[in-house]
């Protein structure tokens, strides 16, 4: 009788001390959740997931380069995945990103259609999506946070009102080719579309010959190759990137052209290369997409993961350049 009395005792005094782990257990976490934690008991850094397009020109290099500085400069844990060019692989790193529970996932779309699915897993997972330098086509605009990027359309727009104003006084028509970047994303719809619109105000400038080269050196000089066999006459090329613009050079020396001045070379971005072709005269005018989205993006991972509102679309400040003012920015040029 006195064994059983003791047995009883020691199992009364278990269950207090499992009651009372329990009360502390759920004191613990309420006081995790009060701190704006969201339930997390880390030591609260954030961890994010980027996919990135690829490494196809000099400005994705440089673009990368500033996220991963600045990921590390802000105490930011990044998971980093090259796509490739290849949607199924931005797709697939995505869905990773999710089964690891990363706290934001951010990435720069290869094309603007076909992410409905993934970003609504994303949404239902409870982890905040950051599309940065290229958007989405998506009706439903509660599948992503915000969009951190330049205005591709302004970006085109500027190149075209350059060209209108060059070439006003011409009398007869003005023959233009246009390098294009990869079909179906939202640098080479846009920038097309803005350029369009521009020179719209002047019925001589005609574009003849409009290809993509996928925003690749190698591209460029292969589709200008092919522009320049097939139309004896080019006065103008619109590029929808340095590098293709760059590999166009080629292209044009090659065929006995004097870039710059035989044919009138507009390019977007504004690299350092390229703004060098330009200081040199071998482009003719430059419209500026600044690839150091790392410093807002990481801005911007710390307010979505504290729950804060942010604007729906953020856009980089970003200028134009001539001869003149490429010469003076060069020196100080960090891409």
């Amino acid at each position: 009788m006195g064994k059983m009395r003791t047995q009883s005792v020691r199992w009364r005094a278990v269950a207090v001390l499992a009651s009372a782990l329990l009360v502390g257990s759920v004191a613990a976490c309420g006081n995790s959740d009060t701190g704006g934690g969201g339930g997390s008991t880390d030591d609260g850094k954030i961890t994010m997931g980027f996919s990135q397009v690829g490494a196809e020109s000099g400005w994705r290099t440089a673009n990368t380069t500033s996220i991963k500085e600045s990921a590390a400069a802000a105490g930011i844990e990044l998971k980093f995945d090259d796509a490739q060019q290849k949607q199924e692989n931005q797709i697939k790193a995505i869905r990773n990103y999710i089964q690891q529970k990363v706290d934001v996932i951010a990435f720069s779309p290869v094309v603007e259609s076909g992410w409905d699915t993934v970003l609504k897993e994303a949404k239902d997972a409870g982890i905040p999506v950051i599309l940065t330098d290229r958007s989405v086509d998506s009706a439903d605009k509660t599948l992503y946070k915000t969009f951190l990027g330049s205005d591709f359309v302004k970006e085109g727009r500027l190149a075209g009102e350059w060209l209108v104003e060059q070439k006003k006084t011409a009398s007869g028509p003005v023959n233009i080719v246009e390098l294009q970047g990869n079909t179906g994303a939202a640098p080479a719809n846009d920038r097309k579309k803005g350029f369009g619109e521009a020179i719209a105000a002047n019925p001589n400038l005609k574009i003849i010959a409009s290809q993509p080269g996928d925003f690749t050196r190698a591209g460029g000089k292969q589709v200008m190759e092919q522009f320049l066999k097939a139309n004896p006459k080019i006065d103008v090329l619109f590029a929808h990137n340095d590098d293709m613009g760059l590999g166009a050079l080629e292209a044009i020396t090659a065929a006995g052209k004097v870039p710059g001045k035989d044919i009138t070379i507009i390019t977007v971005d504004a690299v350092k290369d390229g703004m060098q072709a330009l200081a040199d005269g071998k482009f003719n005018f430059i419209a500026e997409c600044s690839p150091l989205l790392g410093p807002q993006l990481m801005d911007l991972a710390k307010k979505v993961h504290a729950g804060e509102e942010v604007p729906p679309r953020i856009e980089t400040e970003e200028t134009t350049f001539t001869q003149e003012q490429a010469k003076e920015a060069l020196p100080n040029r960090k891409y």
